[in-house]
């Protein structure tokens, strides 16, 4: 892998993971175009910690918070829309490997999500703010983040959706939805660790990885921070229109045995 190479890929990673399109789908895309299918777990694992880094800077003050106060609402909302993801992961995190290797569903899943994306764009606006956020606001977000388990269906375009669905105001849709991002990709990183003790280390140079990582956090950063204030004027059809056209030159490109 080359150094641009991984300067894209990490651009990619970035980008996507926040803004409602699907990181996963993307990654699996760009791999593809640049021929880099050997480069896996190792990769993947690095991309992510780049953007847990961005995640973790601009929600500093909130960690703080949950840390000092571990039994405080805060903290509780985080675990439980935690939970359905957990339990998604544990249970069919072998199934939906397989699935995203083959990536022969990829072009459906993004059709799905642009689908999810426009529909709670039409829900009439909500005005519920962080603080006025229910444990089961948490729970129905949660169970939308595990469905993104599915490698092009996005994990951040759903929970935004879902808090649209709960009456969240867009801006505080989006905040928690990021939120809710940082056990998420952490929990995967711990797995893809786990993953790498036990399997074969692709030969990627350090070089590369450092540059794939920081480009992922840099991006993440501006994703997040972007994507907030996109949303507070903003419509997600743009989005879903995006991953409608991807996911149908996708499926096209599968029917003429091209991709």
């Amino acid at each position: 892998m080359s150094k641009i190479e991984a300067l894209v890929l990490g651009i990619i990673q970035g980008l996507t993971e926040f803004i409602p399109i699907s990181s996963t789908g993307h990654l699996y895309l760009g791999r593809h175009l640049f021929g880099l299918d050997e480069a896996g777990i190792f990769l993947d694992t690095m991309l992510h910690i780049g953007t847990l880094l961005a995640v973790l800077v601009i929600y500093k003050n909130e960690l703080i918070t949950i840390i000092k106060n571990p039994f405080g609402k805060l903290s509780k909302l985080v675990i439980i829309g935690t939970i359905p993801a957990v339990i998604v992961g544990l249970l069919l995190s072998d199934l939906f490997d397989s699935i995203s290797k083959t990536g022969i569903t990829i072009g459906w899943e993004f059709i799905i999500t642009g689908i999810i994306l426009w529909i709670a764009e039409g829900v009439r606006r909500g005005e519920k703010s962080l603080h006025s956020i229910t444990y089961g606001d948490a729970l129905f977000i949660g169970t939308f983040q595990a469905a993104a388990i599915f490698p092009a269906v996005s994990r951040s375009g759903l929970t935004i959706a879902a808090g649209l669905f709960r009456k969240l105001d867009r801006e505080t849709a989006a905040y928690f939805s990021f939120l809710l991002s940082i056990p998420a990709i952490a929990g995967g990183v711990v797995l893809q660790f786990g993953e790498l003790a036990s399997g074969q280390v692709e030969n990627i140079s350090f070089s590369s990885l450092l540059i794939a990582t920081i480009a992922s956090a840099l991006f993440g950063y501006i994703a997040v921070v972007w994507m907030i204030n996109f949303l507070k004027k903003h419509s997600l059809r743009f989005f879903a229109v995006y991953v409608w056209i991807l996911g149908l030159l996708i499926i096209i490109l599968q029917l003429m045995r091209i991709f």
